[in-house]
Order: C-alpha cells, then structure tokens, then sequence
C-alpha cells in the first residue's frame, strides 16, 4: 500500500497500517522537513511506536528505500509532488491501494487521476475538504476504472473512497464539549447514534452496547483519556456477561438507527441569503405595521356600512384617501367627509413607519454581512478558538445541536468566517494569547471551551488561560500528538480536579477510517470511547469464515466486532452504499432492507450484507485475511 501526505495523518496511517493492519507500506513525504509537520501521531500501541519511530529516522535520514529492522521493507520516499514519476516509483502500478492525504485538494485530485490512469484496479482513498465535490471525484473515477478494466459494479475492486479528517473528528469534539450530546456517524442518509449513559441506566430503545466506559470517582463517563486497558481503560464491544458485572461503569448504547434526510431550511436564525421577515424588522416595528394595516381595514369596513358600496370599492377609495390621491368629499356626507379626514391621517402616521421599516431592513442587512458582537447578558454557551477546517465543522455541528456558540479568530480571512456570517454567531477577533481577547467571549460566563487551531502551544496556553479564569470551566483540546495530548490531560486534570478535561488527536480519530477504506470496504465512520475508537462499516459475508455459517450470537467477537443490521435487499437490487438503499426506499413509501433488531440465532449467509462495529484490531484481522486469501488468488 501506497501513503503519501504532508502532514501527521499520513505518519498516523502508515503507522495504522503496518502495525494494526501488518500491511507492507510505502510513504511519499515532502523533501524538506521545515515544510512538513513533524510526525505528530500515537504511540500508544507498541507496535506502532516501534514503525513510528523508524519512520521518522528515516524522514530525518533524508533517505529513500527499506527502513531497517521492520519486516516487509517499508519504504519512504521524499517528493515535492505526487507526480507520475513518483507515484511509478512508489510502486502505484503494482500496488493494492493508495491513499492522498495531502492538506491541498487539489493535489489530491491531480494524483488521483493521474493514479487511476497507472493501475485502473487500485484502489484509491482521497482525502477532501469539498464534499460536495469529493462526491463527483468518486463517481469519476470508479466510472473511469470500470470503463479501463471492463468490469461491472459487482465484480470490481477499484473503488473509490473521498473521506475527510474534518468530519470525522467535528462529531466527536462537539460531543465531548457538551455534556450529554450524542455522538452520531451519519452518511448520506444512514444515521448511527451512540450515546453515553451513565452507570445502571439502560432505556428500551438501547439496542446494543458498544463500550464499557472507564471508571473515576469524579466523572462516571469516564475521564481516563489513556490508551491503557484493564479495569482503568474502556472496554470496546463487551458481551453480556461483562455488561452485567460491570453496574458501576457507565456505558456507550447503540440507541437508534434511523433514515435522516437531507436538512429542512430554517427560516430561522438567518440562515438563508434573504434574512426571515421577524429577522428583518423590529418588534415594536412589526407591532406598528400591524396596527396601520388593521386602521385601514377598519376605515373600509366603515365606508362600506356608511356608503353601502361594494367592499372592494370602498377599500380602494380609503387607500386612495390614505395616499391622499383622491378627490375631496366636499358635497358628500358628514360621515364620509369624517372617514376622508381619518383616511388622511392614517396616512401621516404610515410616513414614518415607512421610513422606519427601510432604515432596518438596511442596517440589518448590513448586519447580516458583518460579524456579530457577542450579546451583553450571553452565558452558558460553548467558546470556540480556531475556524479552520476542523473549526468549521465544529461550528456547524454545534448549531445543528442548536448549542449557544462564540467564536475566536485571529486571521479575519479564516475559512470559516463565511459560515459564522451565515449562521449569525458572535466572533471575537485578536490574538487570543493577548489580554482581553477571551474576556470579549465571555469566557468567564461560558460552558464549555474549544481549542480547535492547528497549533498545539496555542491550544494549550488558551486553555491555561481559560482555566485560570474558570476553574471549573469543560476545556477540549485539540493536539496533534497523542504523548502531548495524554500528558497535558493528566497534568490539568491534577492541577484542576473539579474541571472536565478532554484532548483529541484529529489524526487519531481520523486515521483508522483512512486505514479501513484502504482495505476496500465501506467505511461508515468512527466515534471515539475516551482515547479508542470504534468503527462502522459494512461488510459482505461472503469469504469471511468468521461470519459465514454462522448465527449471529456466534459471529459476536467480544472486543472485537459486532453485527448490527443485516440487509435483506436482493444482492441484484443492492445499491453501492447501504444509504441510498435506505434512502430510495424512503423515498418510494416502501420499508427498508436493513433490519436492526436481529435475533441471535439467525444464520449469516454469504449473499448477505451487514453493517458491524469494530474495534481497530477486530477491522484489521477480519480485511487482512480476506486480503491475504484475494492476494493468493
């Protein structure tokens, strides 16, 4: 398998690859060092400290070719670019499997097609920002493979999978920054809802536990944040048995799985380009409209009961008269005469309501384009420093979650500045290492607190910071390496024993979906357990002797992997993604395929497609396997 990258996620994958996945692993990084992101990745397994640590000699080294002591002769290379040259050179042609996951888009693109052109069988794994983009990309080249290898859709290998390290950790460092948020994974229409409960509660719609969470006197959650296991660390995927015997820990629940279609516009909130009418106008200015236009209705109804004239025509003479455009009823009643001169003034007082009205609507357009101030009496809401690409995505989750948010930028041409005007939150910008800076986002008021930027010292001294002001204050942090991150947990965890604390690795949660798509399956997505990760992905049952033949309580591997669902779709009317199965019959009125409620004594066949979660190692030796068998053949 073929890596190439410029920054930590490439060293974290080609560390998930050899030492979970025991893959031989090429890496293709940038010459220059100064322009490359240290190896900032895990060590938590020994394995993969071991290669990680070869790795980075070899880097240092300056050098191409086998990395010494490591069995399979891994391989780093040092290009400027992933051209055809390089990609020849790191073996593409022969390779299984190949995975871009430079920061740019667009050389990801430009490698990807120049790769598909290499070895129409590769598979590819792309990492974009654009996901709307990403989509197309897809589509492209598994059509371009298909059309080169002349294989259908059912027979081919090649695939084609656009993941994003944004979106995979957005979900998990929302859900961590508020207490009691759920941790979804959600593709394309298929919705997987983990949620954590607290010790000895369980629900009726709990349909599976994922995790035992860990236990500490002072968050029953789990607060342990290391990569230990036994009773200090969580347990991935337990059987019933240790359910039962662990009452006192609290638990991770598979608590629904359901279609979730593609988000209603709110007419709320500003979130369109034309702001909703209450958005537009003031209260008291809506009030005074009303109030005009019900004057107008009554002067009509009058006119009509003085005049016995049609209704219609007696509304047009009163709005004639209240633009003051007709003639006067100078030979007419005393009644009429006295609804002209009431029409008249009705017509004074709409003037300035006019006027009022156009003077809002331009200042709050004005306002619309421009970035909100936090409000005087705001508390209780979330800080978030950092609107990279990680930060967007945090932002939008978080007001999805309908979560109170106040943003911190230094760069006023940050990415995700267009979307905090469009969502209207609050953003403060400065230097949030300088005075006053978190003050201006009523840090001392707030919830909880986000380090979200790409620069671990940052992070850390804000969240110093931060707690220095609020000792008690929820702090989530973002840091690249997971020894900083495990060692900065346990010192502020000391230092503040009344304070929520939690660090997150972007490339830690991001790397095994990376790694899992690598090996040609279906990657739904991962949700962290403290410091692991577990992963969903669907899986045909075909070739897997640990699966075929066997019932589904059989099939269980108690720390390992889990059948969730099962897909009764006919394997010639399935679709690529088990999403759009359940989205098209969402659509047509017709019940789904997938069943979630198994029961334990149904028997796997090998037509049969499920959607199972995994731990690392569990994914890692059900695809090596059924590689080593493809790779014999």
């Amino acid at each position: 398998m073929v890596v190439c990258g410029d920054d930590g996620l490439a060293h974290r994958l080609t560390a998930e690859l050899r030492g979970v996945y025991r893959e031989q692993v090429t890496l293709v990084v940038p010459p220059s060092e100064r322009t490359v992101r240290p190896p900032v990745v895990g060590r938590a397994r020994a394995a993969s400290a071991a290669l990680l640590g070869a790795v980075t000699a070899a880097v240092n080294r300056a050098g191409t070719g086998p990395v010494p002591g490591e069995p399979g002769g891994t391989r780093v290379l040092e290009a400027a670019e992933p051209s055809e040259a390089t990609l020849a050179e790191a073996g593409v042609e022969r390779a299984a499997a190949l995975a871009l996951v430079y920061d740019d888009d667009e050389t990801n693109i430009r490698a990807a097609l120049t790769a598909r052109r290499l070895n129409p069988r590769l598979r590819l794994v792309l990492r974009l920002y654009n996901r709307r983009l990403g989509q197309h990309i897809e589509e492209l080249l598994d059509q371009a493979a298909a059309l080169a290898t002349g294989a259908g859709e059912g027979g081919l290998d090649a695939s084609t999978t656009v993941l994003s390290d944004a979106d995979t950790a957005a979900p998990a460092l929302a859900a961590t920054a508020v207490a009691g948020t759920t941790k979804v994974v959600q593709t394309d229409g298929l919705l997987l809802r983990a949620v954590e409960r607290p010790p000895g509660e369980t629900r009726p719609t709990d349909l599976a536990t994922l995790a035992l969470l860990s236990t500490t006197r002072s968050d029953p959650a789990g607060t342990d944040g290391s990569e230990d296991s036994g009773e200090h660390g969580p347990l991935m995927l337990p059987d019933a048995a240790q359910v039962e015997a662990a009452a006192g820990r609290g638990t991770v629940v598979l608590e629904q799985v359901s279609y979730a279609g593609p988000p209603m516009p709110s007419g709320r909130g500003g979130g369109g380009l034309m702001p909703s009418f209450g958005s537009l106008f003031s209260r008291r200015l809506r009030w005074s409209l009303a109030g005009l236009v019900t004057c107008v209705a009554g002067l009509a109804v009058a006119l009509t009961v003085v005049t016995g004239d049609h209704p219609l025509h007696a509304t047009y003479l009163t709005l004639l008269d209240l633009f003051a455009i007709n003639e006067p009823a100078l030979h007419q009643p005393l009644a009429r005469q006295i609804l002209q001169l009431l029409s008249g003034l009705t017509g004074l007082l709409l003037l300035p309501v006019l006027l009022a009205a156009v003077l809002e609507a331009l200042g709050t357009f004005r306002s619309t384009s421009a970035l909100r101030k936090p409000p005087r009496g705001l508390g209780g809401h979330v800080v978030l420093l950092g609107l990279g690409k990680i930060g967007t995505r945090v932002l939008t989750r978080l007001r999805e979650l309908h979560i109170p948010v106040v943003c911190v930028e230094a760069d006023p041409e940050a990415r995700g500045m267009p979307t905090a005007r469009r969502l209207r939150v609050p953003v403060v910008l400065g230097d949030v290492t300088q005075e006053g800076v978190l003050e201006a986002a009523k840090i001392h008021r707030a919830h909880a607190f986000l380090a979200v930027t790409s620069e671990d010292t940052t992070n850390l001294e804000a969240a110093l910071y931060a707690r220095s002001v609020r000792p008690d204050l929820r702090v989530v942090l973002r840091l690249y390496d997971d020894d900083f991150a495990k060692a900065v947990y346990r010192t502020l965890r000391a230092a503040h024993p009344r304070g929520y604390t939690r660090s997150r690795s972007v490339t830690h949660l991001a790397a095994p979906a990376f790694a899992g798509a690598m090996s040609g399956r279906q990657i739904l997505g991962a949700i962290p357990v403290e410091r692991r990760v577990l992963l969903f992905a669907t899986l045909e049952v075909g070739g897997h002797p640990q699966l075929e033949d066997r019932t589904v309580g059989e099939a269980f591997r108690p720390g390992a992997w889990r059948v969730l669902a099962l897909d009764r779709t006919p394997p010639g009317e399935r679709r690529e993604e088990p999403a759009a199965d359940r989205a098209h019959d969402e659509r047509a009125g017709t019940p789904s395929g997938w069943v979630w409620d198994l029961p334990d004594t149904y028997v796997l066949q090998s037509a049969d497609r499920v959607v199972l979660a995994a731990t690392r190692q569990g994914m890692a030796e059900l695809l090596r396997r059924r590689g080593r068998e493809r790779a014999g053949t």
